[in-house]
């Protein structure tokens, strides 16, 4: 969840009152949020670089409130002083109005062919006669940073540049360009830099070179234009020099560029809904028209309301209340969501603002009317339903057998469910195609690159990274394997093996040998070939020739047992001999 920090001060000054931490914190909780911490920026300084560092920081209290993922709306100091003041109804839901200058007068951007293969989508908007305060300014860009962390997955989908519109000339061009095409000041720099040079400059800065890595291998580098071939900004990097806004800016162009169109419109839908309000004319935005490389031109931002309609009945069932319509509508307007009762006190139609892009299903309104009515006064009622868990019958066999193997003498091993292909294959003395094993679509490593076929890997890696432990080792374990089947509804199942191994400077067959008859006594299964468990002998790539037998119970094979071969033990690291037994337990549940 993101954190939001503001100062205390600031916050009842908006709120238009003072609050106990205490009764903050349980306003915080009917809204649906948490107060996590109240702290200051002195404390933070001390906690994380020490008390000598935090000297001459600034004691201001300030209120860190987690906000859900999907709250855009509350990721800054002015969304959330609206939406907890509508919540108390000290205020109205403001409506939000798109201004269209007249045809020749207002802005324009022109995206080139060229920015498909790198960002293709851009939208933009004008703050007119906005005021900045020290305060408002700091929101503003704090703001730009939680939605660049959130719904712009650290730029990857959207980039937000915003830039002093009274330093720059329309139409603006959003063009990609060679890095040595591409030369300008990037912000708060003393000289002009290609953009090579600016990669470069910044790939020891602490908190741009993240963003390196998203177009540092691309051909051609975005780049933004005003008229006289003055540099906006190079998204997702850096902003330009000379656009930099200050708190004597009035005019402010907000400019979105990214690889997924609609989070773009949903970024500047959010940023212009939260700092319009400090326009000359509250909550107006000025649009600006973007055009296409195919020509097509389209009006942002969208500031789109639409309507859904919900039965009473449906919220009232999903929550378990008895509201009336009238009742729910009221509750949902609290919410930011406008809402009135129609046909006959059949339906609720429920406007959502541009602000509530968390909006998508009928669940989402039933949720927000949940909050709204108090999840603390919803009646707490015995199920209707009466079930009694239990206890899945092949873990239950499991635990059984793990107590047995204990008390046998072994050790229990709870290894990785992944493992590389080596592992299960060229290690074992086998091809990987003969494993009908899964395997990891982009594996972050080697050692994780199929799903494990069987134990014995996890176990033989296990003895390798204790062999100064006091010999004989005796380790086990129960656990999954993960074949491919093309039967099974996800193309794959799991088995539930027993792996166990003896680990010595003899082999210690008879030892693994007993532990089989012991499991097989405890499972109450009867050595005999009718209707019991048989050892036959049989040939097995991992293991020594003529020291490896087959398990067979209830007419079926359920696994192996023998001495390792010494090729496998070798690449295992290992200088001892040593035996193994793996069996299937599933067809004793």
């Amino acid at each position: 969840m993101p954190t939001v920090s503001v100062k205390r001060e600031l916050l009842f000054q908006a709120l238009g009152r003072s609050y106990t931490d205490e009764e903050f914190d349980e306003l915080c909780f009917e809204f649906g949020l948490e107060l996590d911490e109240i702290t200051s920026e002195k404390d933070i300084i001390s906690k994380e670089k020490g008390e000598e560092k935090a000297k001459g920081a600034s004691d201001v209290v300030l209120y860190k409130i987690d906000v859900p993922a999907n709250r855009y709306d509350l990721l800054c100091l002015e969304g959330l002083v609206r939406g907890l003041q509508v919540f108390k109804e000290r205020i109205n839901l403001p409506r939000f109005e798109k201004i269209i200058p007249a045809e020749g007068e207002g802005q324009r951007l022109i995206i080139t062919e060229q920015t498909a293969q790198v960002r293709p989508h851009a939208v933009a908007a004008v703050l007119r006669n906005i005021t900045f305060t020290k305060d408002r300014y700091d929101s503003f860009i704090d703001l730009q940073e939680k939605l660049h962390q959130n719904i712009c997955r650290k730029r990857a989908l959207v980039a937000i540049g915003t830039h002093d519109l009274d330093t720059i000339t329309g139409p603006f061009t959003y063009t990609a360009k060679a890095p040595s095409e591409i030369k300008f000041k990037p912000l708060n720099q003393s000289q002009e830099y290609t953009a090579s040079q600016i990669m470069d400059l910044y790939r020891t800065d602490s908190h741009l070179r993240h963003y390196l890595p998203l177009i540092e291998n691309k051909p051609r580098y975005p780049v933004i234009y005003d008229s006289n071939g003055v540099v906006l900004s190079m998204p997702p990097i850096i902003n330009g020099d000379h656009t930099k806004i200050t708190l004597n800016t009035r005019n402010v162009l907000i400019e979105c560029t990214g690889t997924d169109i609609t989070k773009a419109k949903i970024v500047l839908d959010i940023i212009v809904t939260m700092f319009s309000e400090y326009c000359e004319k509250p909550f107006t935005v000025e649009a600006v028209e973007v055009v296409y490389p195919n020509g097509k031109t389209h009006i942002y931002p969208e500031l789109a309301y639409r309507t859904e309609k919900v039965k009473p009945e449906y919220i009232n069932k999903k929550v378990g209340i008895s509201e009336t319509p009238s009742s729910l509508a009221k509750l949902l307007t609290r919410m930011c969501l406008k809402s009135h009762v129609t046909g006959n006190g059949n339906h609720l139609e429920v406007e959502i603002p541009p602000t509530r892009a968390d909006i998508i299903h009928a669940c989402d309104i039933v949720e927000d009317a949940a909050i709204a009515y108090g999840y603390n006064n919803i009646q707490m009622l015995i199920p209707k339903t009466y079930t009694i868990a239990n206890q899945l019958p092949l873990n239950k066999l499991a635990e059984l057998l793990r107590l047995d193997l204990a008390a046998a003498g072994f050790t229990e091993a709870l290894t990785f469910a992944l493992c590389s292909q080596e592992d299960i294959a060229d290690k074992l003395r086998t091809d990987i195609s003969a494993t009908n094993a899964v395997r990891i679509a982009n594996p972050k490593t080697a050692e994780f690159q199929v799903a494990r076929t069987t134990l014995l890997p996890g176990l033989l890696k296990t003895i390798a990274a204790n062999r100064k432990m006091p010999l004989p080792l005796k380790l086990f374990e129960i656990s999954d394997i993960v074949v491919k089947d093309p039967n099974a509804e996800v193309g794959a199942r799991n088995y539930r093996h027993l792996c166990a191994i003896y680990y010595n400077k003899s082999p210690g067959f008879e030892i693994i040998h007993g532990l089989l008859d012991r499991v097989m006594q405890v499972l109450e299964v009867p050595p005999n070939e009718e209707n019991g468990y048989t050892i036959k002998a049989a040939e097995g790539s991992a293991f020594f020739p003529g020291r490896c037998a087959e398990v067979f119970a209830k007419g079926q094979s359920i696994g192996k047992l023998g001495v390792v071969h010494p090729d496998v033990i070798t690449k295992f690291e290992l200088t001892m001999p040593c035996s193994v037994l793996e069996i299937n337990i599933e067809p004793f549940v």
